[in-house]
Protein backbone atom coordinates (compact mmCIF):
# COMPACT_ATOMS: atom_id res chain seq x y z
CA UNK A 1 0.00 0.00 0.00
CA UNK A 2 0.78 4.09 -0.74
CA UNK A 3 2.96 5.49 2.42
CA UNK A 4 0.39 7.70 2.88
CA UNK A 5 -2.19 4.74 3.14
CA UNK A 6 0.49 3.09 5.56
CA UNK A 7 0.69 6.35 7.89
CA UNK A 8 -3.24 5.78 8.37
CA UNK A 9 -2.26 2.26 9.33
CA UNK A 10 -0.31 4.38 11.64
CA UNK A 11 -3.15 6.85 13.08
CA UNK A 12 -5.01 4.03 13.99
CA UNK A 13 -3.14 1.59 15.51
CA UNK A 14 -1.32 3.53 17.74
CA UNK A 15 -4.32 6.00 18.30
CA UNK A 16 -2.17 9.20 17.53
CA UNK A 17 -5.56 11.63 17.48
CA UNK A 18 -5.07 14.65 19.15
CA UNK A 19 -3.99 17.68 17.56
CA UNK A 20 -5.22 20.47 15.58
CA UNK A 21 -3.72 19.20 12.38
CA UNK A 22 -5.40 16.14 12.23
CA UNK A 23 -2.75 12.71 12.91
CA UNK A 24 0.72 14.72 13.03
CA UNK A 25 1.52 13.62 16.49
CA UNK A 26 4.55 11.85 18.20
CA UNK A 27 3.34 8.51 18.90
CA UNK A 28 3.34 6.99 22.29
CA UNK A 29 6.05 5.47 23.90
CA UNK A 30 4.75 1.69 22.72
CA UNK A 31 6.97 1.19 20.18
CA UNK A 32 9.84 1.40 22.14
CA UNK A 33 9.26 -1.76 24.23
CA UNK A 34 10.17 -5.25 22.95
CA UNK A 35 6.89 -6.55 22.72
CA UNK A 36 6.16 -3.90 20.33
CA UNK A 37 8.34 -5.34 17.52
CA UNK A 38 6.07 -8.55 16.36
CA UNK A 39 6.15 -8.10 12.85
CA UNK A 40 6.99 -6.35 9.19
CA UNK A 41 4.01 -4.23 9.47
CA UNK A 42 4.64 -3.25 12.90
CA UNK A 43 8.00 -2.09 11.77
CA UNK A 44 6.72 -0.06 8.60
CA UNK A 45 4.94 1.71 10.80
CA UNK A 46 7.40 3.39 12.95
CA UNK A 47 9.35 4.58 9.93
CA UNK A 48 6.24 6.28 8.50
CA UNK A 49 6.37 7.83 11.85
CA UNK A 50 9.20 8.93 11.14
CA UNK A 51 8.54 10.15 7.85
CA UNK A 52 5.79 12.81 9.53
CA UNK A 53 8.30 13.68 11.69
CA UNK A 54 10.92 14.97 9.48
CA UNK A 55 9.08 17.39 7.68
CA UNK A 56 5.09 18.15 7.33
CA UNK A 57 3.15 21.51 5.81
CA UNK A 58 3.03 23.26 9.35
CA UNK A 59 7.06 23.32 8.93
CA UNK A 60 7.07 24.00 5.31
CA UNK A 61 4.43 27.24 6.09
CA UNK A 62 6.53 28.09 9.13
CA UNK A 63 9.77 28.38 7.34
CA UNK A 64 8.22 30.78 4.51
CA UNK A 65 7.31 32.98 7.57
CA UNK A 66 11.05 33.83 8.47
CA UNK A 67 11.39 34.99 4.91
CA UNK A 68 11.07 38.10 3.52
CA UNK A 69 8.15 36.31 1.09
CA UNK A 70 5.26 36.45 3.68
CA UNK A 71 4.84 37.84 6.69
CA UNK A 72 1.92 36.72 10.00
CA UNK A 73 -0.03 40.13 9.52
CA UNK A 74 -2.22 39.41 11.68
CA UNK A 75 -0.36 38.48 15.09
CA UNK A 76 2.92 38.99 16.30
CA UNK A 77 3.78 34.99 16.25
CA UNK A 78 7.37 33.76 16.93
CA UNK A 79 8.52 34.03 13.63
CA UNK A 80 7.67 37.26 13.23
CA UNK A 81 9.43 38.65 16.29
CA UNK A 82 12.21 36.66 15.21
CA UNK A 83 12.25 38.80 12.05
CA UNK A 84 11.67 41.86 13.98
CA UNK A 85 14.66 41.07 16.01
CA UNK A 86 12.70 40.49 19.54
CA UNK A 87 13.72 36.33 19.64
CA UNK A 88 15.35 35.42 23.27
CA UNK A 89 16.49 31.59 24.23
CA UNK A 90 12.73 31.45 25.65
CA UNK A 91 11.02 31.99 22.62
CA UNK A 92 8.44 29.16 21.92
CA UNK A 93 9.36 28.35 18.38
CA UNK A 94 13.27 27.71 19.06
CA UNK A 95 11.91 25.45 22.09
CA UNK A 96 9.11 23.45 20.05
CA UNK A 97 11.40 22.64 17.37
CA UNK A 98 13.93 21.49 18.93
CA UNK A 99 11.95 18.70 20.79
CA UNK A 100 10.54 17.77 17.93
CA UNK A 101 13.11 17.20 16.25
CA UNK A 102 14.88 15.07 18.59
CA UNK A 103 11.63 13.30 19.12
CA UNK A 104 12.08 12.17 15.45
CA UNK A 105 15.90 11.34 16.04
CA UNK A 106 14.75 9.07 19.37
CA UNK A 107 11.31 7.65 16.89
CA UNK A 108 14.86 6.55 14.37
CA UNK A 109 17.26 5.42 17.08
CA UNK A 110 14.54 3.02 18.29
CA UNK A 111 13.71 1.74 15.02
CA UNK A 112 17.36 0.70 14.24
CA UNK A 113 17.62 -0.67 17.75
CA UNK A 114 14.71 -2.43 17.70
CA UNK A 115 13.99 -4.00 14.39
CA UNK A 116 16.17 -6.87 14.82
CA UNK A 117 13.82 -7.86 16.92
CA UNK A 118 11.47 -8.67 14.39
CA UNK A 119 10.85 -12.37 12.97
CA UNK A 120 11.12 -13.75 9.94
CA UNK A 121 11.47 -10.19 8.46
CA UNK A 122 12.25 -10.38 4.51
CA UNK A 123 16.11 -8.97 4.14
CA UNK A 124 15.37 -6.97 1.46
CA UNK A 125 12.74 -4.89 3.32
CA UNK A 126 14.41 -4.51 6.31
CA UNK A 127 17.79 -3.47 4.53
CA UNK A 128 15.12 -0.50 2.55
CA UNK A 129 13.50 0.48 5.71
CA UNK A 130 16.88 0.66 7.81
CA UNK A 131 18.13 2.97 4.93
CA UNK A 132 14.98 5.03 4.65
CA UNK A 133 15.34 5.49 8.59
CA UNK A 134 19.00 6.80 8.23
CA UNK A 135 17.83 9.10 5.81
CA UNK A 136 15.42 10.61 7.57
CA UNK A 137 17.47 10.47 10.22
CA UNK A 138 20.06 12.65 8.00
CA UNK A 139 17.60 15.22 7.18
CA UNK A 140 16.51 15.46 10.47
CA UNK A 141 19.94 16.46 11.96
CA UNK A 142 20.13 18.86 8.27
CA UNK A 143 17.52 20.99 9.79
CA UNK A 144 19.27 21.35 13.47
CA UNK A 145 22.02 22.25 12.37
CA UNK A 146 20.63 24.94 9.99
CA UNK A 147 18.41 25.98 12.99
CA UNK A 148 20.83 26.20 15.60
CA UNK A 149 24.72 25.57 14.72
CA UNK A 150 26.50 23.12 16.89
CA UNK A 151 23.78 20.76 18.19
CA UNK A 152 23.99 17.42 20.36
CA UNK A 153 24.81 14.81 18.20
CA UNK A 154 24.26 10.81 19.05
CA UNK A 155 24.09 7.77 16.80
CA UNK A 156 22.15 5.66 19.17
CA UNK A 157 19.16 6.20 21.70
CA UNK A 158 20.26 7.83 24.76
CA UNK A 159 18.99 7.78 28.41
CA UNK A 160 17.54 10.90 30.16
CA UNK A 161 20.91 11.02 32.07
CA UNK A 162 22.59 11.09 29.27
CA UNK A 163 20.34 13.70 27.53
CA UNK A 164 20.64 16.12 30.33
CA UNK A 165 24.70 15.80 30.42
CA UNK A 166 25.34 15.16 26.20
CA UNK A 167 27.36 18.85 25.10
CA UNK A 168 27.32 20.16 21.71
CA UNK A 169 28.68 18.93 18.68
CA UNK A 170 30.19 20.77 15.57
CA UNK A 171 27.68 21.62 12.98
CA UNK A 172 31.02 20.24 10.51
CA UNK A 173 31.47 17.29 12.32
CA UNK A 174 27.47 16.33 11.93
CA UNK A 175 27.45 17.62 8.41
CA UNK A 176 30.16 15.17 7.84
CA UNK A 177 28.03 12.06 9.19
CA UNK A 178 25.24 13.51 7.02
CA UNK A 179 27.65 13.12 3.94
CA UNK A 180 28.78 9.82 5.32
CA UNK A 181 25.60 8.44 6.07
CA UNK A 182 23.77 9.57 2.70
CA UNK A 183 26.94 7.75 0.52
CA UNK A 184 26.32 4.63 2.72
CA UNK A 185 22.88 4.15 2.21
CA UNK A 186 22.01 5.52 -1.75
CA UNK A 187 22.37 1.74 -3.26
CA UNK A 188 19.78 0.12 -0.82
CA UNK A 189 17.29 2.46 -1.88
CA UNK A 190 15.23 1.90 -5.41
CA UNK A 191 15.27 4.57 -8.35
CA UNK A 192 11.87 6.43 -8.83
CA UNK A 193 11.22 4.85 -11.57
CA UNK A 194 11.20 1.38 -9.78
CA UNK A 195 8.20 2.34 -7.46
CA UNK A 196 5.08 0.93 -7.62
CA UNK A 197 2.16 2.46 -7.52
CA UNK A 198 1.09 1.85 -3.65
CA UNK A 199 4.82 2.85 -3.04
CA UNK A 200 4.81 6.40 -4.37
CA UNK A 201 6.30 9.13 -1.72
CA UNK A 202 8.99 7.12 -0.58
CA UNK A 203 12.78 7.91 -0.32
CA UNK A 204 14.52 7.29 -3.57
CA UNK A 205 18.06 7.16 -4.67
CA UNK A 206 17.17 10.16 -6.36
CA UNK A 207 16.48 11.93 -2.73
CA UNK A 208 19.38 11.17 -1.33
CA UNK A 209 21.26 12.81 -4.34
CA UNK A 210 19.34 15.75 -3.85
CA UNK A 211 19.41 16.06 -0.18
CA UNK A 212 23.31 15.54 -0.96
CA UNK A 213 23.46 18.46 -3.22
CA UNK A 214 21.39 20.47 -0.71
CA UNK A 215 23.48 20.13 2.12
CA UNK A 216 26.95 21.22 0.30
CA UNK A 217 25.17 23.91 -1.09
CA UNK A 218 24.88 24.99 2.42
CA UNK A 219 28.13 24.60 2.99
CA UNK A 220 28.67 26.47 -0.39
CA UNK A 221 30.94 23.44 -1.65
CA UNK A 222 30.13 23.96 -5.68
CA UNK A 223 32.31 21.02 -6.86
CA UNK A 224 30.23 18.89 -4.84
CA UNK A 225 26.36 20.43 -5.19
CA UNK A 226 27.85 19.96 -9.33
CA UNK A 227 28.45 16.38 -8.87
CA UNK A 228 24.88 15.64 -6.83
CA UNK A 229 22.65 17.36 -8.99
CA UNK A 230 24.42 16.06 -12.18
CA UNK A 231 23.89 13.12 -10.78
CA UNK A 232 20.04 14.02 -11.04
CA UNK A 233 20.18 15.60 -14.92
CA UNK A 234 22.88 13.83 -16.71
CA UNK A 235 22.85 10.67 -15.39
CA UNK A 236 19.59 9.28 -14.81
CA UNK A 237 18.80 6.12 -15.01
CA UNK A 238 21.21 5.39 -12.12
CA UNK A 239 19.57 7.85 -9.52
CA UNK A 240 16.10 7.81 -11.02
CA UNK A 241 13.94 10.38 -14.27
CA UNK A 242 13.18 13.24 -13.35
CA UNK A 243 12.52 16.28 -15.90
CA UNK A 244 10.03 19.75 -15.41
CA UNK A 245 6.38 18.95 -15.34
CA UNK A 246 4.44 20.91 -18.70
CA UNK A 247 2.55 23.34 -16.34
CA UNK A 248 3.48 24.99 -13.16
CA UNK A 249 0.56 25.79 -11.62
CA UNK A 250 0.25 22.07 -12.37
CA UNK A 251 2.70 20.80 -10.07
CA UNK A 252 0.75 21.96 -7.35
CA UNK A 253 -2.83 20.52 -8.04
CA UNK A 254 -3.78 16.55 -6.32
CA UNK A 255 -4.61 14.97 -9.89
CA UNK A 256 -0.56 15.80 -10.62
CA UNK A 257 0.80 14.37 -7.00
CA UNK A 258 3.90 11.96 -7.94
CA UNK A 259 4.71 13.58 -11.74
CA UNK A 260 7.71 13.51 -13.26
CA UNK A 261 9.18 16.46 -11.50
CA UNK A 262 8.98 15.21 -8.10
CA UNK A 263 11.83 13.54 -6.10
CA UNK A 264 10.12 13.66 -2.89
CA UNK A 265 6.64 15.18 -1.13
CA UNK A 266 5.17 14.60 2.17
CA UNK A 267 2.39 12.87 1.50
CA UNK A 268 -1.36 13.50 2.52
CA UNK A 269 -4.42 12.04 2.07
CA UNK A 270 -7.77 13.87 0.86
CA UNK A 271 -10.45 13.60 3.87
CA UNK A 272 -8.39 11.57 6.32
CA UNK A 273 -4.75 12.72 6.42
CA UNK A 274 -5.05 16.80 5.76
CA UNK A 275 -3.37 19.75 6.75
CA UNK A 276 -5.19 22.80 7.62
CA UNK A 277 -2.85 26.20 7.08
CA UNK A 278 -4.66 27.48 3.80
CA UNK A 279 -7.32 28.74 6.03
CA UNK A 280 -5.40 31.71 7.09
CA UNK A 281 -3.78 32.44 3.85
CA UNK A 282 -6.65 32.45 1.58
CA UNK A 283 -9.51 35.16 0.56
CA UNK A 284 -12.51 35.10 2.74
CA UNK A 285 -14.97 34.80 -0.36
CA UNK A 286 -13.43 31.29 -1.06
CA UNK A 287 -13.23 29.68 2.63
CA UNK A 288 -10.50 31.65 4.33
CA UNK A 289 -11.30 32.39 8.25
CA UNK A 290 -9.21 35.50 10.01
CA UNK A 291 -6.41 35.94 7.60
CA UNK A 292 -2.53 36.09 8.61
CA UNK A 293 0.22 34.38 6.58
CA UNK A 294 0.51 36.65 3.52
CA UNK A 295 2.58 37.64 0.66
CA UNK A 296 4.71 41.09 1.20
CA UNK A 297 5.19 43.48 -1.68
CA UNK A 298 8.82 42.53 -2.31
CA UNK A 299 7.57 39.20 -3.47
CA UNK A 300 5.57 40.44 -5.72
CA UNK A 301 7.84 43.06 -6.97
CA UNK A 302 10.62 40.14 -7.67
CA UNK A 303 8.69 38.70 -10.53
CA UNK A 304 9.82 40.33 -13.59
CA UNK A 305 7.94 41.04 -16.77
CA UNK A 306 7.18 39.34 -19.94
CA UNK A 307 9.93 40.64 -21.67
CA UNK A 308 12.47 39.93 -19.27
CA UNK A 309 12.83 43.28 -17.65
CA UNK A 310 12.85 44.07 -13.74
CA UNK A 311 9.43 46.10 -13.31
CA UNK A 312 11.86 49.27 -12.09
CA UNK A 313 14.44 48.39 -15.47
CA UNK A 314 13.96 51.01 -18.81
CA UNK A 315 11.69 49.55 -21.33
CA UNK A 316 10.07 46.97 -18.89
CA UNK A 317 6.53 48.12 -19.70
CA UNK A 318 5.76 48.19 -16.33
CA UNK A 319 1.61 49.51 -15.48
CA UNK A 320 1.48 51.44 -12.10
CA UNK A 321 -2.06 51.90 -12.42
CA UNK A 322 -2.08 47.91 -12.85
CA UNK A 323 0.81 46.41 -11.76
CA UNK A 324 -0.09 42.66 -11.81
CA UNK A 325 -0.30 43.07 -15.88
CA UNK A 326 2.09 40.91 -17.76
CA UNK A 327 4.31 39.92 -15.94
CA UNK A 328 5.75 36.46 -14.73
CA UNK A 329 3.12 33.93 -15.05
CA UNK A 330 4.43 32.71 -11.77
CA UNK A 331 3.27 35.18 -10.17
CA UNK A 332 -0.55 34.01 -10.53
CA UNK A 333 0.21 31.18 -10.03
CA UNK A 334 1.69 32.23 -6.28
CA UNK A 335 0.03 35.31 -5.11
CA UNK A 336 -3.52 36.63 -5.29
CA UNK A 337 -3.80 40.30 -5.75
CA UNK A 338 -6.70 42.98 -6.90
CA UNK A 339 -8.54 42.19 -10.10
CA UNK A 340 -7.13 38.50 -9.45
CA UNK A 341 -9.21 36.02 -12.39
CA UNK A 342 -10.09 33.50 -10.04
CA UNK A 343 -12.18 30.97 -12.06
CA UNK A 344 -9.77 30.94 -14.71
CA UNK A 345 -7.08 30.61 -12.55
CA UNK A 346 -8.33 28.23 -10.05
CA UNK A 347 -10.48 24.75 -10.31
CA UNK A 348 -12.95 24.97 -8.46
CA UNK A 349 -16.14 25.09 -10.60
CA UNK A 350 -16.18 28.83 -10.04
CA UNK A 351 -17.29 31.07 -12.98
CA UNK A 352 -16.36 34.22 -13.67
CA UNK A 353 -14.93 34.66 -10.41
CA UNK A 354 -13.00 37.65 -9.41
CA UNK A 355 -10.78 39.04 -6.38
CA UNK A 356 -11.60 42.21 -5.71
CA UNK A 357 -9.28 43.94 -2.81
CA UNK A 358 -8.86 47.76 -3.68
CA UNK A 359 -10.79 49.07 -0.75
CA UNK A 360 -11.71 52.15 -3.31
CA UNK A 361 -13.41 49.85 -5.61
CA UNK A 362 -14.55 46.71 -4.28
CA UNK A 363 -17.40 45.80 -1.58
CA UNK A 364 -16.34 42.44 -1.52
CA UNK A 365 -15.28 40.77 2.24
CA UNK A 366 -11.61 40.28 0.30
CA UNK A 367 -11.12 43.88 0.26
CA UNK A 368 -8.30 45.64 2.00
CA UNK A 369 -9.43 47.26 5.36
CA UNK A 370 -6.62 47.90 8.29
CA UNK A 371 -7.52 45.78 11.36
CA UNK A 372 -9.90 43.33 9.81
CA UNK A 373 -9.59 39.46 9.04
CA UNK A 374 -8.92 40.15 5.77
CA UNK A 375 -5.06 40.43 3.68
CA UNK A 376 -2.65 42.51 6.27
CA UNK A 377 -0.68 43.66 2.55
CA UNK A 378 -3.64 43.70 0.32
CA UNK A 379 -2.54 39.66 -1.28
CA UNK A 380 -3.43 36.07 -0.57
CA UNK A 381 -2.00 33.23 -1.02
CA UNK A 382 -2.93 31.00 -4.10
CA UNK A 383 0.05 28.55 -4.39
CA UNK A 384 -0.93 24.74 -2.52
CA UNK A 385 -4.91 26.17 -2.55
CA UNK A 386 -6.30 22.99 -2.85
CA UNK A 387 -9.72 22.67 -0.88
CA UNK A 388 -10.90 19.26 -0.04
CA UNK A 389 -14.80 20.41 -0.16
CA UNK A 390 -16.48 23.70 -0.73
CA UNK A 391 -16.38 25.35 2.64
CA UNK A 392 -13.42 23.33 3.89
CA UNK A 393 -9.90 24.30 3.26
CA UNK A 394 -8.37 21.23 4.90
CA UNK A 395 -6.26 19.78 2.25
CA UNK A 396 -5.17 16.86 1.13
CA UNK A 397 -2.98 17.97 -1.54
CA UNK A 398 0.88 16.54 -1.05
CA UNK A 399 3.66 18.89 -0.21
CA UNK A 400 6.72 18.49 -2.52
CA UNK A 401 9.86 18.95 -0.69
CA UNK A 402 12.24 18.34 -3.43
CA UNK A 403 11.58 18.71 -7.46
CA UNK A 404 13.77 18.97 -10.45
CA UNK A 405 13.46 22.66 -10.72
CA UNK A 406 15.28 23.46 -8.09
CA UNK A 407 17.84 20.33 -9.05
CA UNK A 408 18.53 23.25 -12.53
CA UNK A 409 19.26 26.07 -9.82
CA UNK A 410 21.20 24.43 -7.72
CA UNK A 411 23.14 23.83 -10.78
CA UNK A 412 23.31 26.91 -12.54
CA UNK A 413 24.41 28.67 -8.87
CA UNK A 414 27.55 25.99 -8.48
CA UNK A 415 28.28 26.37 -11.97
CA UNK A 416 28.20 30.48 -11.61
CA UNK A 417 29.78 30.45 -8.86
CA UNK A 418 33.06 28.28 -10.58
CA UNK A 419 32.86 30.65 -12.94
CA UNK A 420 31.72 28.56 -15.23
CA UNK A 421 28.18 29.38 -16.27
CA UNK A 422 27.73 29.14 -20.18
CA UNK A 423 25.05 30.03 -22.32
CA UNK A 424 24.72 26.04 -22.85
CA UNK A 425 24.51 26.03 -19.01
CA UNK A 426 21.98 29.14 -19.36
CA UNK A 427 19.86 27.40 -21.89
CA UNK A 428 19.78 23.87 -19.66
CA UNK A 429 18.59 25.29 -16.38
CA UNK A 430 16.88 28.89 -16.26
CA UNK A 431 15.73 29.27 -19.85
CA UNK A 432 13.98 25.98 -19.55
CA UNK A 433 12.28 26.88 -15.92
CA UNK A 434 11.76 30.04 -17.73
CA UNK A 435 9.92 28.51 -20.69
CA UNK A 436 7.97 25.95 -18.29
CA UNK A 437 6.57 28.69 -16.61
CA UNK A 438 4.96 30.67 -19.70
CA UNK A 439 7.69 33.29 -21.38
CA UNK A 440 7.80 33.15 -24.83
CA UNK A 441 9.72 36.83 -25.43
CA UNK A 442 13.41 36.46 -26.54
CA UNK A 443 14.34 38.95 -23.54
CA UNK A 444 13.00 36.40 -21.54
CA UNK A 445 14.58 33.56 -22.88
CA UNK A 446 18.01 35.24 -24.51
CA UNK A 447 21.22 34.74 -22.35
CA UNK A 448 21.41 37.61 -20.94
CA UNK A 449 25.15 39.95 -21.22
CA UNK A 450 25.13 41.42 -17.79
CA UNK A 451 27.77 42.04 -14.99
CA UNK A 452 28.32 38.94 -12.42
CA UNK A 453 26.74 40.99 -9.97
CA UNK A 454 23.59 41.40 -12.09
CA UNK A 455 23.74 37.80 -13.18
CA UNK A 456 24.22 36.42 -9.46
CA UNK A 457 21.17 38.74 -8.51
CA UNK A 458 19.40 36.95 -11.86
CA UNK A 459 20.19 33.63 -10.55
CA UNK A 460 18.92 34.39 -7.09
CA UNK A 461 15.90 36.02 -7.89
CA UNK A 462 15.45 33.00 -10.12
CA UNK A 463 15.09 30.83 -6.98
CA UNK A 464 12.91 32.95 -5.15
CA UNK A 465 10.04 33.12 -8.10
CA UNK A 466 10.34 29.99 -8.56
CA UNK A 467 10.33 28.25 -5.22
CA UNK A 468 8.15 31.12 -3.59
CA UNK A 469 6.14 29.43 -0.83
CA UNK A 470 8.32 26.33 -0.14
CA UNK A 471 9.77 27.11 2.50
CA UNK A 472 12.95 27.45 0.91
CA UNK A 473 13.59 30.92 1.06
CA UNK A 474 14.99 31.61 4.33
CA UNK A 475 17.65 28.72 4.58
CA UNK A 476 18.71 30.79 1.32
CA UNK A 477 19.16 33.92 2.54
CA UNK A 478 21.21 32.38 5.30
CA UNK A 479 23.59 30.79 3.62
CA UNK A 480 24.35 33.89 0.96
CA UNK A 481 24.45 35.55 4.34
CA UNK A 482 22.41 38.45 3.02
CA UNK A 483 19.83 38.94 6.09
CA UNK A 484 20.57 42.91 6.11
CA UNK A 485 20.15 43.01 2.07
CA UNK A 486 16.74 40.94 2.16
CA UNK A 487 15.60 41.24 6.37
CA UNK A 488 15.79 44.65 6.86
CA UNK A 489 14.06 47.70 6.80
CA UNK A 490 9.87 48.38 6.11
CA UNK A 491 7.61 45.03 5.59
CA UNK A 492 5.36 46.58 2.76
CA UNK A 493 2.04 45.69 0.85
CA UNK A 494 -0.11 46.73 -1.82
CA UNK A 495 -0.13 50.16 -2.79
CA UNK A 496 -4.22 51.83 -3.13
CA UNK A 497 -5.34 55.25 -3.39
CA UNK A 498 -6.39 56.83 -0.31
CA UNK A 499 -3.94 54.29 1.72
CA UNK A 500 -0.98 54.89 0.19
CA UNK A 501 1.67 52.11 0.69
CA UNK A 502 0.71 49.73 3.20
CA UNK A 503 3.38 49.70 5.87
CA UNK A 504 2.77 45.92 8.14
CA UNK A 505 5.37 46.47 10.35
CA UNK A 506 9.73 46.52 10.31
CA UNK A 507 12.27 43.84 10.28
CA UNK A 508 15.15 43.94 12.12
CA UNK A 509 18.26 41.73 11.21
CA UNK A 510 21.17 41.42 13.52
CA UNK A 511 23.95 40.07 11.44
CA UNK A 512 26.18 38.88 14.67
CA UNK A 513 23.13 37.38 15.72
CA UNK A 514 20.17 35.76 13.63
CA UNK A 515 21.80 33.15 11.05
CA UNK A 516 21.28 30.67 13.71
CA UNK A 517 18.27 30.38 16.31
CA UNK A 518 19.29 30.40 20.28
CA UNK A 519 19.51 26.73 21.85
CA UNK A 520 16.15 26.63 24.07
CA UNK A 521 16.52 28.35 27.51
CA UNK A 522 14.16 24.82 29.08
CA UNK A 523 16.89 22.89 27.29
CA UNK A 524 20.11 24.52 28.78
CA UNK A 525 18.17 25.16 32.55
CA UNK A 526 17.88 21.19 31.98
CA UNK A 527 21.34 20.47 31.01
CA UNK A 528 24.14 23.41 31.15
CA UNK A 529 26.30 22.03 28.92
CA UNK A 530 24.70 23.33 26.60
CA UNK A 531 25.53 26.43 27.26
CA UNK A 532 27.54 29.12 26.47
CA UNK A 533 24.26 30.15 23.91
CA UNK A 534 25.03 30.97 19.99
CA UNK A 535 26.06 34.51 20.08
CA UNK A 536 23.89 37.10 20.73
CA UNK A 537 21.65 35.04 22.35
CA UNK A 538 22.03 35.94 26.41
CA UNK A 539 21.91 32.17 28.89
Amino acid sequence: MKLKTYMLYVVSAMMLLAACNDMENVPTNKFTDNSYWTSEAKAQNVVNMAYSQMYDAGKMWSDESLSDNVIDGRTVTDQRAIRKGQATPSIGVFDSEWKNLYGGIKTCHVFLEKVDLVPNMNPAAKARMIAEIRFIRAAIYFRLVNFYGDVPFFTKDITLDEANSISRTSAATVLQFIHDELEDIKDDLPINTALSADEQGKITKGAVSMLQARVYLMEGNWDKVITYTDNLINNQGEYGTYDLYPSYRGLFEEENEYNQEVIMDRSYVKKLLTWGDMVDMAPLSVGGRAINRVPQQSLVDSYIMLNGKRIDEQGSNYNKDYPYANRDPRMTATIIYDGYDWSGNVNDGSQGTVIHIDPNTSTTVDKYVYGSNNTATGYYVRKYYSPQDAGDLNSGLNIITMRYADVLLMYAEAKFEKGEFTEDIWNMTIKRIRERAGFTDSGALEYPSLSSDDMRKLIRNERRCELAMEGLRWFDIKRWKAGSEYLTGNVEGATFDGVGTIRVDSYNFNEQRDYLWAVPQSQIDLNHNLAPNNPGYAN
